[in-house]
C-alpha cells in the first residue's frame, strides 16, 4: 500500500529534517559549511543528510505509483478525495522546491 509507505516517508522526511535544521545556518556565507559540519562533526549528520535527500526522492516515486494507482482503478471519479490529492502533491513539489534551493 503506497499510502502507508508515504505516511512513513513523510514521518522520516519530518524528523531527518528538524534533524538537520538544528545544525542548518541559513546565512549564504556560511550555508556549505554548516552542511559540511553536518556530515563531519555531527555524529551520523552524513547519515541523516543522505537519508532526507534520498528519502525526498523516494516520497516522490512513492506518491507517483500511489497517484498511477488511483488512474488505473478510476479513483479520480471521487472528485472531492482527487482534489485534495492534487492539492497535496503541488504543496509536496513546493516544499521540496524550497527545500532544494535553501542557500
Amino acid at each position: 500500500n503506497f499510502g502507508s509507505l508515504l505516511g512513513i516517508c513523510l514521518v522520516t522526511q519530518i524528523v531527518t529534517g528538524l534533524l538537520l535544521a538544528m545544525h542548518y545556518t541559513a546565512d549564504t556565507s556560511l550555508a556549505f559549511t554548516s552542511v559540511a559540519h553536518t556530515c563531519r562533526n555531527v555524529q551520523f549528520g552524513w547519515l541523516i543528510r543522505n537519508l532526507h535527500a534520498n528519502g525526498a526522492s523516494f516520497f516522490f516515486i512513492c506518491i507517483y505509483f500511489h497517484i498511477g494507482r488511483g488512474f488505473y482503478y478510476g479513483s479520480y471519479l471521487n472528485k472531492e478525495t482527487w482534489n485534495i490529492g492534487v492539492i497535496l502533491l503541488l504543496t509536496l513539489m513546493a516544499t521540496a522546491f524550497v527545500g532544494y534551493v535553501l542557500p
